[in-house]
């Protein structure tokens, strides 16, 4: 697996441990060249690693490895509209976006590692109005197309849906509907969870490879319902 696989090492969860107990700027800006070695380099890497196969497995899905504006999110959070004012990240989040994406909430794959959990997602992450209500109409006009998604064996093995959901069904929306629940959803995410120590080992990028094109029929039905190519 040593080949063109890559994967994440001890001394990047450690760092992610360490930032987490010392989460602002004096310390993380002494240890920003172990941030540049053991995180950011490391990130880069595996993003570079999937750009052939993630090309394989959905052409239209883009592994870009830069430093700013590519597929590694940034490690300085938001902190205008949090209560919680800490500076940085202690995860690492790579989004696989498709090459229409304006933002996060567009079709996506994603992976993020941090020390408490690894976990990979498909789908897309709380949707604009408009994307949201033309994936809810497609659930409700296509309930077998999407029942054979989620219902795929392989599919349910490995992945759950998450993210919030409505208390009542959406206006416009039959609340009898067999699909109810899903049309009621905030987000069109599944997840996969690993063990931390997943993403140690040699074989995690084939790992996700994998996990991906499993997810496939979930992505191409909400590509369709969004009305950009798969």
């Amino acid at each position: 697996m040593a080949g063109r696989y890559a994967r994440f090492f001890p001394e990047t969860v450690r760092f992610l441990e360490e930032l987490s107990a010392n989460n602002n700027r004096d310390w993380f800006n002494e240890n920003k060249s172990r941030y540049e070695e053991q995180v950011l380099d490391v990130a880069l890497r595996f993003i570079q690693s999937m750009q052939d196969p993630l090309h394989e497995l959905a052409p239209r899905f883009v592994a870009l490895p830069t430093r700013v504006g590519g597929s590694l999110m940034r490690v300085y959070r938001d902190t205008r509209f949090s209560k919680n004012k800490t500076p940085y990240k202690t995860n690492i989040g790579i989004q696989f976006r498709h090459e229409q994406a304006k933002d996060v909430h567009s079709p996506g794959y994603y992976v993020h590692i941090e020390p408490e959990q690894v976990f990979l997602g498909v789908g897309m992450w709380r949707p604009d109005t408009e994307p949201l209500r033309g994936i809810r109409e497609r659930i409700a006009a296509r309930p077998a197309e999407w029942q054979r998604a989620l219902r795929e064996p392989t599919f349910r093995r490995h992945f759950d849906l998450g993210g919030e959901s409505l208390k009542r069904p959406p206006r416009g929306f039959d609340a009898e509907h067999e699909c109810i629940d899903d049309i009621k959803r905030k987000s069109f995410i599944a997840v996969r969870h690993l063990e931390v120590g997943d993403c140690l080992k040699p074989q995690f990028q084939c790992t996700v490879e994998t996990s991906f094109r499993v997810g496939e029929p979930f992505m191409r039905f909400l590509c369709k319902a969004v009305g950009v190519r798969f």
